[in-house]
């Protein structure tokens, strides 16, 4: 079976895989992963970024600052952020939003930084990639109060239930499923896959955290997101070559990439 899967939340240029990403990239070919996209979380990750899209012809980046990362998005940050925007291949901003799981910023800089970048993402014209983590109803809040469906975005690594996936559609938001929802203990998340449209979907692997089942405990890599796309059409009875192609196709229409 060939495949055509599209990775559309990675941190290749992460430590992690300083030491093998050629084989990395080649094994992810190999799975049938045509297209990646590679997120920063801060100034120097987002540059990094930057330059792994411009060597990789099937890599894309996306630049912002992660909540974690936020306290130190000051006005020059902020402004780089948006210089490097301008790239070629830099098709949407972020990962950005709330995390409240770990507060790592503090939830008043997290939300100003948040804003920021939804903004930014406003004036370039480019999606945001939201990360949410224990913040629904905030993260929902300040979606609608910026009017996010004018740019598109991801709700990346979903971890709510139907209710909620049903918001960020209403939004204008796609969802986006990843390694946890092959975990036994998923929860909702079955149920999100069955309920998301297929033209409302797609997958990620969120490398190099959080593998699928498999792999628990190890680096996550592209390779993998096979495992969770196979484990999205199981629950939703369809075709694994059928709903790859469409997942991947939802994330070239809002990225705009051929």
């Amino acid at each position: 079976m060939t495949l055509e899967l599209f990775d559309t939340h990675a941190h290749l240029h992460f430590p992690e895989f300083a030491g093998d990403l050629d084989a990395v990239l080649e094994r992810a070919r190999g799975a049938g992963v045509r297209r990646m996209l590679t997120i920063g979380t801060d100034v120097p990750t987002s540059r990094a970024a930057v330059a792994l899209a411009a060597r990789e012809p099937d890599v894309w980046a996306a630049v912002g600052f992660h909540p974690h990362d936020a306290a130190a998005a000051d006005g020059a940050g902020l402004a780089e952020i948006e210089r490097l925007a301008g790239a070629p291949r830099v098709v949407a901003i972020g990962e950005c939003g709330l995390d409240f799981f770990r507060t790592l910023s503090p939830r008043e800089a997290q939300d100003r930084c948040f804003r920021a970048q939804l903004a930014l993402a406003g004036r370039v014209g480019k999606p945001v990639l939201v990360h949410c983590r224990d913040a629904h109803a905030e993260t929902l809040a300040i979606l609608a109060e910026s009017q996010v469906g004018e740019t598109g975005g991801i709700m990346h690594c979903f971890s709510g239930d139907v209710s909620i996936a049903r918001r960020c559609l209403d939004l204008g938001l796609l969802v986006s499923l990843a390694g946890p929802v092959t975990y036994p203990k998923a929860r909702a998340l079955p149920d999100v896959a069955r309920f998301v449209p297929a033209d409302r979907l797609v997958v990620e692997t969120d490398c190099p955290f959080l593998p699928p089942q498999p792999y628990r405990g190890k680096r996550n890599e592209p390779a993998y997101l096979v495992i969770t796309a196979a484990r999205v059409a199981e629950l939703r009875g369809e075709p694994l070559d059928a709903l790859a192609a469409r997942m991947a196709e939802n994330a070239r229409a809002l990225l705009r990439i051929a």
